[in-house]
C-alpha cells in the first residue's frame, strides 16, 4: 500500500469499523426483497448503491426522532471519547460533520477530539468533511444560511503575508514577506498555522468581523511561480493578505469566506463576479437624515448593493454612466470622515467606510471602475444617456460657442492641441472641462471627429456597411427611411444613443445653414468618413449621412414640440453672442429673492428637467427662509423691464420658460425672482368663492392688440365673470350673452400692464394669447390681487402647490448654488461687477463641505 496514503490512522480505523460493522449500520433496515444478489444487473446494482449510501434509505432510524440541534449536540459529546462508531452512527444521521460547539478555541467537532487526543475521530472525521451525508429529514428545518454557512470547511496551504496595521505596505514589499502557510476556514474562523503539522495557529480570523474582501483578479509573480491575491479587512483597521496558486483556488476561498459574513438579505451579492464585497455606511435620496449600514459588492464597471431600507433584494449603479463622483469631507463626533457621492440617473447614493483603511480600498475601486477602459465605445465615461460624455461635451460646446461661425467643422484645429484634449478626456472626461477662451473652437471640432475615427469599430458598425449602402437602392422615401429605422435598431445600445446625439447635433447646426454655410451635404462631407471610419469617402456614404440629417425627425420619430424647442433654443443661442453656459453643461442663472436688488441675488444651476418647485425650494434653503405655515412662495418670471411678472406654477418647467425669452424685444431685462404669492387667507377667501356659481366677476377696463372687438384703441368697461376654466366678456352686467370667452388653458396671465398702453390706473392683468393681448385694469392693489390670484387658481384647478404630507422637491443630486458665469445676460453689468459677484458667490460655497464636480452635460442633448 501507498504509505503517503495508508497511514497507521487510517488502517487501524478501516480495522476498528469493519465491513460489518459499517453494513449492520447502512443496511439495518434492508428487507429480503430489497437484497442485491450476484446476479444482479449492472444497473439495478447502481441504483441499490445511491439508495444505500447517498439516499440512506436503509440505515438504521434508532436516532431519527432527534433533532439537527441535538444530534450535533450528540456528536460533539461523542467526539472526545473512543468510540467511533457511534460517531459515525451520528454522523450518517444528520449530525453536521462542521457544526459549531461553543468553545471558541476549539469551534469544530474535529478540534474537540484533537484536543481530546483522539486521534481515530480525528482520522475519521477529517475523511468525511467533504462527504455529502443524507439529510436530516425533520419537519422544521427551514432557516439555514447562517447555519449551513458555518458548516464551510476548507484547508490548503495559502500564501500569507504579516498583519499589516493602518495601511498596507507596497504590494513589491507585501510579497517579499509573503511565505506559504498551511490555512484552515471551519466555524466562522480562519486559522493558518506554520505547517499542516502544527497544533497551535500563528494567528485566527474571526470572519463575522470581516467588513471588506478584496479579490486582485490579476495574477503576482514569487520566485515559485504566480499567486492570485485575496485581502480581509478587519474594523480594527487591520487588512490580511493571502495568495493562492491558482485563480479557481481563490474563488473557492473567497466564496466561502464570503458567505461566512454577507447576510442573508443580501446573499445575491456574492453571485456577482465580484472584485471587492463588503459593508459600508450610506445615505440616499429615501433617508438622508442619517447613516445606514448596506451591503455592497462591485463587478466590473458595476456598483451592486442591498440596502436595509429596500423593498427590492438588490441595485445597482452603472459607475461608466455616474453624472457625478465626488470625495468631500464632513465632520462627525469631532472626527473628520471622507464621504463619496455617487449620482447617476438622479439615483443619489452617500457612502463613506468603516475605516480610512477600507474607505480607501473602495474609493480607489470605484474611481477606476467609473473610468474610461479601452478604446471601444462602450468602454468610455458615459452621460446618463448613454452618450459617451467626452461626445456630449464637444456637442455642448460646438452648440453654445459654434452654430454662428461659418463653416464649421470644416475647419481644421491645431494636431497638438486635439491629441492634448483627447488625452484629458481620456484619463477622466468626467472631471475635465471645456472652456471658452481657454479652448478653441476648431480643436474642440476636431476631437470630436477623431474621437469618432479612432473608436474600435465604427459608430455605424463596419458590419452593417454594406447595408447603409444597399439601402440607397430604395428610391421611395418612406421605404429608405424605414431601413434606417431597422439598421439603428439593429445597433448596440451605445452607438445608438450616440449616433441619435450626434445627427441631432448636425441636424440643429445646418438649422443654422444660413448663417455658418454648414447644410446637411457639406456636414455630411465632413461626417461620413468618421462615422463609416473609412480612409476615403465616397458618393454613397455621404449621400447615406446627408439622409439621416434631413430625415433626422422622422428617422428618430422625434415629436413635433421638441422641434420647436430646438428652433426656440438655436435662436436663443445664435441671437446673444455673449451667452455662456456653466462647466457642468447646465444653464446658470441670476435669481433673485424679493427683490431685484445686488445683494439679493443667487447664481444658481438650472438643469434642464427643473421644475419652479425645486427652484423655489432650493432658494428658500439656501437663503434659510422658513414660510409662515400656509403661506405659498413662488418663482416669478419678470419681464418687459420689470412691468409684467408671472407666478410660475410649481410643475412648471423652468428651463422651457427661460428659453422662450429670446422672443422677447428686450429679452435681457427679464428675471426671475422668487418671493411670497399667496397667504393663508387669500387662498381661503378664493376657495371659498369657488364654492358658489362664480369664482369672481366684476367690472375690468379692456384694450385689445390687435383690436377686433372694440373699437377704436381706449380702455373700455366691461362686466367680466370668471367661471367653469373660462374668462367670460359682457357688454355689461345687464347683458344675457358674453361677448367673447377666454380658455384659462391657452392664455397667460401677468400681473401689470405695459406703461406704453396708458392705462388709466396703476393696477391691472395682461393676458398673453397666441395671436391676440388684452390689457385689463383694474380699480384697486386689492382688485389686482384677487383677479390674478383667482386666475391662477382656476387654471390649475386648485392645484397650486403640492398637498400637504408631500416630500418637498429638493436638488439633491447637486450643489444648486454655484460659482460661474450666467447664460442669460438679465443685467448687463460690467465684467468687474459680475465677476465680484461671483467670486462672492464661490467664497459662500467654499464654507459648506466644499465644491461638488459634476459631469459635463449639455441642456441641448436629450435622454
Amino acid at each position: 500500500m501507498d504509505a503517503s496514503i495508508w497511514s497507521n490512522e487510517l488502517i487501524e480505523l478501516f480495522i476498528v469499523i469493519g465491513n460489518k460493522r459499517a453494513n449492520d449500520f447502512w443496511a439495518g433496515n434492508l428487507q429480503k426483497d430489497e437484497e442485491l444478489h450476484m446476479d444482479s444487473p449492472v444497473e439495478k446494482r447502481k441504483n441499490f448503491i445511491t439508495q444505500k449510501y447517498k439516499e440512506g434509505k436503509f440505515r438504521k432510524t434508532l436516532l431519527a426522532s432527534l433533532t439537527k440541534e441535538e444530534l450535533n449536540k450528540a456528536l460533539c459529546a461523542a467526539v472526545v471519547k473512543p468510540d467511533v462508531l457511534e460517531t459515525m452512527a451520528l454522523l450518517f444521521s444528520g449530525a453536521d460533520v462542521m457544526c459549531a460547539t461553543g468553545d471558541p478555541v476549539h469551534s469544530t467537532p474535529y478540534l474537540l477530539a484533537k484536543k481530546a487526543g483522539q486521534s481515530l475521530q480525528m482520522e475519521f472525521l477529517y475523511h468525511n468533511k467533504f462527504s455529502d451525508f443524507p439529510q436530516h429529514d425533520i419537519h422544521s428545518e427551514g432557516v439555514l444560511s447562517q447555519e449551513s454557512s458555518q458548516s464551510t470547511f476548507l484547508c490548503d496551504f495559502l500564501y500569507q503575508a504579516p498583519a499589516a496595521a493602518s495601511k498596507l505596505s507596497s504590494e513589491k514589499k507585501l510579497l517579499e514577506e509573503t511565505n506559504k502557510k498551511w490555512c484552515v476556514l471551519e466555524g466562522g474562523f480562519l486559522s493558518y498555522y506554520e505547517s499542516d503539522k502544527s497544533t497551535t495557529p500563528n494567528g485566527t480570523i474571526n470572519i463575522n468581523e470581516v467588513i471588506c474582501l478584496a479579490i486582485h483578479k490579476e495574477d503576482f509573480y514569487l520566485n515559485t511561480g504566480p499567486i492570485f491575491i485575496f485581502e480581509i479587512y478587519l474594523p480594527s483597521e487591520r487588512v490580511f493578505l493571502f495568495g493562492a496558486e491558482t485563480s479557481q483556488a481563490q474563488r473557492k476561498w473567497t466564496e466561502a469566506i464570503a458567505k461566512h459574513f454577507v447576510p442573508l438579505f443580501a446573499e445575491n451579492l456574492t453571485e456577482a463576479d465580484y472584485d471587492l464585497i463588503g459593508q459600508l455606511f450610506y445615505k440616499d435620496c429615501h433617508a438622508l437624515d442619517q447613516w445606514r449600514k448596506g451591503w455592497f459588492a462591485m463587478d466590473k464597471s458595476s456598483l451592486h448593493f442591498c440596502l436595509q431600507m429596500q423593498e427590492v433584494q438588490g441595485d445597482r449603479m452603472h459607475l461608466r454612466r455616474l453624472q457625478e463622483l465626488t470625495i468631500s469631507t464632513m465632520v462627525q463626533n469631532g472626527e473628520k470622515l471622507d464621504v463619496l457621492l455617487l449620482v447617476e440617473k438622479g439615483r443619489t447614493l452617500y457612502i463613506h467606510g468603516h475605516t480610512k483603511l477600507d474607505f480607501t480600498v473602495w474609493h480607489t475601486a470605484i474611481e477606476k471602475a467609473a473610468g474610461t477602459d479601452g478604446n471601444a465605445l462602450q468602454d468610455q465615461q458615459l452621460s446618463k444617456n448613454d452618450v459617451p460624455i467626452i461626445v456630449n461635451s464637444c456637442i455642448a460646446f460646438v452648440t453654445q460657442y459654434g452654430l454662428g461661425c461659418k463653416y464649421i467643422y470644416q475647419k481644421n484645429g491645431d494636431p497638438l492641441h486635439i491629441s492634448e484634449l483627447l488625452e484629458s478626456f481620456k484619463k477622466d472626461a468626467r472631471s475635465f472641462k471645456l472652456r471658452a477662451g481657454k479652448h478653441q473652437l476648431e480643436d474642440v471640432t476636431g476631437v470630436l471627429k477623431s474621437f469618432l475615427s479612432d473608436i474600435d469599430d465604427a459608430l455605424l458598425t463596419k458590419e452593417l456597411y454594406p447595408y447603409w449602402i444597399s439601402a440607397l437602392d430604395a428610391q421611395d422615401d418612406k421605404e429608405r427611411i424605414k431601413k434606417y429605422g431597422a439598421f439603428i435598431r439593429s445597433l448596440p445600445g451605445v452607438n445608438r444613443a450616440t449616433l441619435a446625439a450626434i445627427i441631432e447635433h448636425l441636424y440643429r447646426v445646418q438649422k443654422c445653414s444660413e448663417i455658418n454655410h454648414m447644410n446637411a451635404h457639406n456636414l455630411a462631407l465632413v461626417f461620413s468618413s468618421c462615422l463609416f471610419q473609412t480612409k476615403g469617402q465616397t458618393s454613397e456614404e455621404v449621400n447615406v449621412i446627408e439622409d439621416l440629417i434631413n430625415n433626422y425627425v422622422e428617422i428618430f420619430e422625434v415629436k413635433e414640440d421638441q422641434v420647436k424647442q430646438m428652433d426656440i433654443e438655436n435662436s436663443f443661442i445664435t441671437k446673444w453672442k455673449d451667452t455662456q453656459v456653466s462647466q457642468a453643461g447646465d444653464l446658470l442663472i441670476e435669481v433673485y429673492v424679493e427683490r431685484k436688488e445686488p445683494d439679493c441675488s443667487i447664481i444658481i444651476r438650472i438643469s434642464p428637467v427643473m421644475e419652479a418647485e425645486e427652484l423655489t425650494n432650493d432658494i428658500l434653503a439656501i437663503k434659510n427662509i422658513i414660510p409662515t405655515k400656509g403661506d405659498i412662495w413662488a418663482t416669478f418670471e419678470v419681464i418687459e423691464n420689470e412691468e409684467l411678472e408671472r407666478p410660475l406654477h410649481y410643475k412648471e418647467n423652468v428651463l422651457e420658460q427661460v428659453l422662450r425669452w429670446s422672443s422677447l424685444a428686450e429679452p435681457g431685462s427679464a428675471y426671475l425672482v422668487v418671493k411670497k404669492f399667496l397667504t393663508a387667507d387669500t387662498i381661503k377667501h378664493c376657495s371659498d368663492r369657488s364654492t358658489l356659481g362664480s369664482i369672481k366677476e366684476g367690472i375690468l377696463k379692456i384694450k385689445e392688440e390687435p383690436s377686433k372687438i372694440l373699437s377704436g384703441n381706449k380702455f373700455q368697461d366691461r362686466y367680466f365673470v370668471l367661471r367653469d376654466g373660462f374668462l367670460f366678456l359682457y357688454k355689461d352686467v345687464k347683458s344675457s350673452k358674453h361677448d367673447k370667452m377666454f380658455s384659462l388653458s391657452s392664455v397667460k396671465f401677468y400681473r401689470g400692464v405695459k406703461k406704453k398702453m396708458k392705462p388709466p390706473t396703476s393696477w391691472g392683468l395682461t393676458a398673453y394669447s397666441e395671436k391676440h393681448h388684452w390689457h385689463l385694469c383694474c380699480d384697486s392693489s386689492r382688485a389686482q390681487t384677487e383677479w390674478m390670484t383667482s386666475i391662477f387658481i382656476a387654471q390649475h384647478e386648485n392645484d397650486i402647490w403640492p398637498p400637504a404630507g408631500k416630500e418637498r422637491k429638493r436638488s439633491i443630486t447637486k450643489n444648486p448654488k454655484i460659482g460661474g458665469l450666467p447664460l442669460i445676460p438679465i443685467q448687463h453689468e460690467g465684467n468687474a461687477t459680475l465677476a465680484r459677484k461671483i467670486s462672492r458667490v464661490r467664497e459662500q460655497n467654499l464654507k459648506g463641505c466644499g465644491s461638488l464636480k459634476s459631469v459635463i452635460e449639455s441642456p441641448w442633448t436629450r435622454a
